[in-house]
């Protein structure tokens, strides 16, 4: 039997050949083939790329900023604010005479002297108080009256802004140190027939200069 003669294929044939071939997806040892959203590397791929080395690392997240939020400002340069006026100086030991004191706590010892420091800034408030407080322990005063405020309401005139009630928190502070404190005995909230949360009594020590 003759060998039969191969034919040999026409342009259009090779033309569709070549686009089968195009299109054809290889075969994995599973037996079916990988679908185009399989991920690379995965049933047995060995021509697939490796994962990208030094990835740059994403930013840190930022905080959000919330307009009005209730996280506490700084305090001015110089002010240490309390939490508790009334509860740090119920704290301090009574260094007056207990009986007095305790009339005092009562608003049943009516003040030698006062002074109004509302509405002041504190640049004006402190020699203000220095020298109220040492012309009333020469003149042999025991009781003065220190007017605060409580630091509601006002416009402040300055061109710094300051916080509401500043001076209430300062005071004690400037009572117990500088040139006040050799002469400072006492110092506790006033009653409130003398002006309560928005004033405070000051003992004297008792002038011993002739």
């Amino acid at each position: 039997m003759m060998p039969r003669k191969r034919r040999v294929p026409r342009p259009d044939e090779l033309e569709l050949w070549r686009r089968v071939a195009a299109s054809a997806r290889p075969v994995s040892a599973k037996g079916f083939s990988r679908a185009a959203s399989d991920p690379p590397g995965e049933d047995g791929d060995k021509d697939a790329p490796p994962p990208a080395r030094n990835a740059p690392k994403p930013p840190d997240p930022i905080d959000p900023f919330t307009i009005g939020s209730h996280s506490r400002p700084s305090s001015p340069s110089g002010v240490h604010l309390s939490p508790s006026i009334a509860e740090s100086l119920a704290r301090q030991p009574v260094q007056m005479d207990a009986r007095v004191f305790g009339r005092l706590s009562k608003g049943r010892i009516e003040p030698e002297a006062r002074i109004d420091l509302h509405g002041m800034t504190l640049a004006r408030a402190r020699p203000a108080l220095t020298g109220f407080v040492l012309k009333a322990h020469g003149a042999g005063r025991r009781l003065v009256l220190v007017i605060t405020g409580k630091g509601r309401g006002g416009a402040d005139a300055g061109p710094i802004p300051e916080r509401r009630g500043v001076l209430r928190h300062q005071v004690p502070e400037w009572l117990r140190s500088g040139p006040l404190r050799p002469v400072v005995l006492q110092v506790s909230p006033a009653h409130r027939r003398h002006g309560g949360d928005g004033a405070y009594y000051v003992y004297l020590r008792r002038n011993t200069r002739p």
